[in-house]
């Protein structure tokens, strides 16, 4: 059903909606608490999500070396484009308890929640919940943050990639192979454990001198995964040993790892790798070889035929639920923000379609007195 068969009865909240929530201050004097920027649908968007969300940008910034100053001036030219994001979001979470998805996405971060849980040696949610609080960390928080990540992800591979995937026939999966055969060679894969040393709050000189100490010791037949547990200070994969970073295609390694490891048989280990965290250790657990000769394989043709259409796909998925939905950005944002949201408008009343004042309808429904 198309959304904006609503907007009669949305128009005469919009504006309460657009307007700032106030309180009054023992003075008498309105404050305001949180402002709504856009009404989507029956959902909104506010100033205090949207200041979260520049937050989270400005601290990412600031990680990869930008000032301060830069990450704020930066962050705020990009604002529209939040604003536009966080709408997409509303927009999806909607989809999602549409598809009846919302219990699916619950189990799920229960689940990765547990995980959570075992992999630090906790037995129940209250107790991890415990920790996190002890740590400064909003376990409710991060909960609602794993559900709006689970359920736009779920919408998305539901309603958009598993449509692409099972939906190319098999001469289109046989033709895609024969043109893209260099995507079906077999390449060489490795697995890999890790011994991680970081230089926050460290000595160069001395974190360094243990890296090697630590070759010396694994080259010496000291077990790796024993040094790793002892020394390691990165934690392993969810479900791996604490020493186990796991396999990859050596193509898809960092050029820096791949140059560590080149040459090193499996059972070796790597020389300290220096990187602007601290300095990694390397063991090749194995090597696989590859091969130059292309196999036909369904599913990967699948995967990889998927892979290049499903962000036009996506993002026309996007533009289809904008269309179709009641969307309101408040004044004062509105002129950067709708066109980035691209929303094509309902086509226009015609003269055909006006009341049939003699006959006393349109298109065979009455109309109301």
């Amino acid at each position: 059903m198309k959304v904006k068969s609503v907007l009669a009865s949305l128009a005469v909240l919009t504006a309460c909606f657009i307007a700032p929530s106030l309180a009054r201050a023992q003075e008498g004097e309105p404050v305001v608490v949180d402002e709504v920027i856009a009404q989507v649908n029956d959902g909104i968007v506010t100033l205090s999500q949207l200041k979260r969300e520049m937050h989270e940008r400005i601290e990412t910034m600031k990680e990869k070396g930008m000032t301060e100053q830069q990450a704020v001036a930066e962050v705020e030219k990009r604002k529209p484009e939040l604003i536009a994001i966080l709408i997409n979001e509303q927009l999806l979470l909607q989809k999602g308890k549409e598809l009846d998805m919302t219990q699916r996405v619950e189990d799920e971060v229960n689940k990765r929640m547990l995980q959570v849980a075992k992999e630090n040696g906790i037995n129940s949610m209250d107790k991890l919940c415990e920790a996190m609080k002890g740590s400064g960390i909003s376990c409710e928080d991060t909960r609602a943050t794993m559900r709006i990540e689970i359920m736009k992800q779920a919408v998305m591979e539901g309603e958009v990639d598993s449509k692409i995937f099972y939906g190319f026939t098999p001469d289109e999966l046989r033709k895609y192979f024969d043109a893209h055969k260099d995507k079906f060679v077999k390449p060489e894969t490795v697995e890999l454990s890790e011994i991680f040393l970081g230089l926050a709050g460290k000595s160069e000189t001395d974190v360094k001198a243990r890296a090697a100490d630590l070759v010396k010791q694994a080259r010496g037949g000291a077990n790796f995964c024993t040094l790793a547990a002892a020394y390691s200070e990165r934690p392993a994969p969810p479900g791996e040993k604490p020493c186990k970073v796991g396999e990859f295609t050596v193509p898809e390694l960092r050029p820096d790892i791949a140059g560590a490891i080149k040459g090193v048989a499996a059972g070796g280990v790597s020389e300290p790798l220096k990187s602007d965290e601290g300095y990694q250790i390397l063991r090749v657990d194995t090597r696989t070889a590859g091969s130059n000769s292309p196999t036909f394989n369904e599913n990967a043709a699948r995967i990889a035929m998927t892979g290049e259409k499903s962000p036009k796909a996506r993002e026309d998925y996007l533009q289809n639920l904008r269309n179709d939905a009641y969307v309101n950005v408040a004044a004062n944002y509105k002129d950067a923000v709708l066109p980035l949201l691209k929303i094509v408008p309902p086509p226009a009343v015609t003269k055909r379609d006006q009341p049939d004042k003699k006959k006393g309808k349109i298109l065979g429904i009455i109309p109301r007195p």
